[in-house]
């Protein structure tokens, strides 16, 4: 059996592997530059949250959330990544890190959860659509990366 429970320092190591997989999946595996020591410092200046869930003591999945605010809803919770080793896919952990994470924005009045998909995760797409999230396709995500900044 799967529990799931607020990060500590000690898992940022597992949370990392976490998005060092993910990275992997979604074909840009040298895109990842946050280190263990970023993941540790911001989270003790509470810059994000995250959950854990673990088998057998071992992280195999995570949910890292932060709060934003949105100028039509008021403060909501952005998940920047749900990410379930993929030897535990399949077994409901992603849907209790997903309903922990809602069950928060609920005790906490929120007006909404967001994410971001990639169009061709159609996996996710369908998970996301199941639990009743609305996937919109006429909303672009727009960044400016690291040069960007620099060169602004």
């Amino acid at each position: 059996m799967f529990e799931i429970k607020e990060a500590v320092a000690t898992d940022m190591p597992s949370v990392l592997k976490l998005i060092q997989e993910l990275a992997e999946f979604e074909k840009e595996p040298e895109a990842v530059e946050v280190t263990i020591n970023d993941l540790c410092n911001d989270y003790k200046a509470q810059r994000f949250n995250c959950l854990v869930a673990t088998f057998n003591d071992v992280v195999v999945g995570m949910a890292l959330f932060y709060y934003r605010y949105s100028t039509w809803k008021g403060k909501t919770i952005h998940l920047e990544d749900l990410i379930v080793t993929e030897n535990f896919r399949g077994k409901g952990i992603g849907k209790a890190l997903l309903d922990t994470v809602v069950d928060k924005a609920k005790n906490e009045n929120l007006r909404r959860v967001e994410w971001n998909v990639l169009d061709w995760n159609i996996p996710a797409i369908d998970f996301y659509k199941g639990v009743g999230a609305t996937v919109f396709n006429n909303w672009l995500v727009v960044q400016l990366d690291e040069k960007g900044i620099q060169n602004y």
